[in-house]
């Protein structure tokens, strides 16, 4: 085994060691939580982590970093307008976020109502029978004790969620949601119906950017994951081994499996697109199923097997997402790059900035 730099040396320590909820926490200004997106989409900074050195760099660089050989992969989900308004029957206001929609107008969502109704109430949304439609509670899911409540609408859930819905922003956007939201809380490519949140960091690229990238014959390929309202619910055991991970429904298609072992053949890398993307792909490495349900956890020591490079942004203190990238790119790494995001101001969350990251190796 050759000497390890000092950066692997430091990574290296934090593989062996048991990492609790606080470990993940930082003081972050609210001033640097981005509530709109920049006027242009590649025009939002990019921190090159890939290094043992930051490098501060504006988005559409990011072709100057990869190589004709590698091979992007995308999430090609497309954010729904989940959250609906109503009423109950007493009157009483209701809000859904729908989280899963079924077979036979059935869906599963997330209420919040000042006093839970009983399986059988109809809940009158968008107006009701005055130009909106109906909603019937079939009970919680997914089972007696779940969290959130299985419903039947009287009408196609996509269609009443297009012509009634409102985008679901991310609870730390504090505006309503507004016709910027409806066009940039979208991926430029996203094709299948099903997220009630983005996939963030694939919102940096425009079309300009993807005609560069295919200009110089660096692939591309998609996956799909519904991103659910629960990459938002915070960890609340100190004991991040005790964290139960919400689920999520994902595909890796036959023509991407295959765009991935040609990239491997080539000697490319394979670039996940967002913390969505590793987190698809991973779990059909690990299942061996490419299309599914899943729930896994990513923490420091797991052991990756398809993702080389990540592109990704800023997130959440003690959040599911900081313990992915920190496995991802090394524990020390990781909160070295955060401070020097805060100490130049980078943007965070949503709407924010992105960053660049190297899978890390011990060699």
């Amino acid at each position: 085994m050759g000497l390890l730099s000092p950066l692997a040396m430091s990574n290296s320590v934090s593989l062996h060691r048991e990492f609790t909820l606080s470990d993940f926490d930082f003081a972050l200004p609210d001033h640097l939580i981005a509530q709109h997106p920049t006027s242009e989409r590649s025009a939002s900074r990019l921190l090159d982590g890939s290094q043992s050195s930051p490098v501060d760099r504006i988005f559409r660089e990011l072709p100057q970093l990869l190589h004709p050989a590698d091979l992007l992969v995308f999430n090609d989900t497309k954010v729904i307008k989940a959250r609906l308004f109503g009423e109950k029957a007493t009157g009483g206001k209701v809000e859904l976020l729908i989280e899963r929609v079924l077979n036979n107008h059935e869906v599963v969502a997330h209420m919040k109502v000042s006093k839970k109704p009983l399986p059988g109430a109809k809940l009158y949304m968008a107006g009701g029978s005055r130009g909106g439609f109906e909603a019937v509670l079939l009970g919680r899911w997914p089972d007696e004790q779940g969290p959130l409540f299985h419903l039947r609408l009287s009408n196609d859930p996509y269609q009443m969620m297009e012509k009634h819905g409102r985008v679901p922003l991310p609870p730390y956007i504090s505006h309503a949601d507004s016709h910027e939201d409806e066009e940039r809380y979208q991926t430029v490519f996203a094709r299948a119906p099903g997220a009630v949140a983005a996939p963030t960091a694939a919102l940096h690229f425009d079309e300009a950017l993807l005609n560069v990238l295919d200009g110089m014959g660096i692939h591309r390929a998609a996956v799909t994951l519904h991103v659910g309202a629960g990459t938002f619910q915070p960890v609340k055991t100190e004991k991040i081994t005790e964290h139960t991970m919400h689920s999520e429904w994902y595909e890796v298609p036959n023509e991407t499996q295959q765009a991935i072992a040609a990239c491997h053949a080539r000697g490319g890398k394979v670039i996940a697109v967002g913390t969505t993307t590793v987190r698809t792909l991973e779990s059909w490495a690990s299942s061996g199923h490419s299309s599914g349900d899943t729930q896994i956890f990513i923490t420091p020591g797991f052991e990756f097997r398809v993702v080389d490079k990540l592109i990704t942004n800023f997130h959440l203190p003690k959040s599911t997402l900081m313990m992915l990238v920190s496995a991802f790119a090394g524990y020390e790494h990781i909160m070295a790059l955060y401070r020097h995001a805060i100490a130049q101001q980078y943007r965070f969350f949503s709407y924010g900035d992105a960053m660049l990251l190297n899978r890390f190796q011990v060699s």
